[in-house]
C-alpha cells in the first residue's frame, strides 16, 4: 500500500481532479454543495469490481435519493473505463486516475505500489468537503451494499 495513510473520518477529503471517460475533468473542489461518494476500485472489466459496480449501478436511487454525487475511480486508462461504462450502462462517472498513474489512490491511501493498482476504497464527502465515511476492503473482497445504505442513511441524519 501506498505510504499516506487513508484519511480519517472527520477531516477535510483530499482534493482530486481526474478525467472522466471522456476526458473532461472532473475536480472535488467544484463539487462542493453536493455530498460525494468516491469508490476506488482495481481494475475495470474484472469479475469483482465488475459486480461491485453493476450492483451500485441498480441501487443508484439511494445515491439520488440521498442527492450524492458517485464517482468511480481506477488507474485504468479513460479509455478502457469508457469501454465498461458504455457496456455496463454505469449512470455515475467513472474517473481515470493513470496518469500520474494512482495519485488520487495514493491521497486517499488506497493505491497499491507493489501492484499499481487501487485498492477497493470508498469514501463519503460531505457537501463541505468533509470526509463522513469511509470503508477499504482487502484484495479480493467485495464492498458490501448494505454498508453504503447505512453511510447515505447517516449522512442525512
Amino acid at each position: 500500500m501506498s505510504g499516506a495513510g487513508v484519511p480519517q473520518v472527520g477531516t477535510r477529503a483530499p482534493g482530486l481532479t481526474l478525467p472522466d471517460t471522456h476526458g473532461t475533468p472532473v475536480a472535488l473542489a467544484q463539487l462542493r454543495g453536493t455530498p460525494v461518494a468516491v469508490v476506488f476500485f482495481p481494475f475495470a472489466f474484472s469479475g469483482i469490481c465488475t459486480a461491485e459496480l453493476c450492483e451500485l449501478r441498480d441501487d443508484i436511487a439511494a445515491f439520488d435519493d440521498a442527492g450524492v454525487r458517485l464517482l468511480a475511480v481506477s488507474c485504468d486508462p479513460m479509455f478502457a473505463l469508457r469501454a465498461w461504462s458504455e457496456q455496463e450502462r454505469f449512470p455515475f462517472d467513472l474517473l481515470s486516475d493513470f496518469w500520474p498513474h494512482g495519485e488520487a489512490a495514493r491521497a486517499y491511501g488506497v493505491f497499491d505500489e507493489a501492484t499499481g493498482h487501487a485498492l477497493r476504497g470508498s469514501f463519503l464527502v460531505d457537501a463541505d468537503g468533509v470526509l463522513r465515511w469511509s470503508v477499504v476492503n482487502p484484495r479480493g473482497q467485495a464492498r458490501p451494499l448494505l454498508a453504503y445504505r447505512q453511510a447515505l442513511a447517516a449522512l442525512s441524519v
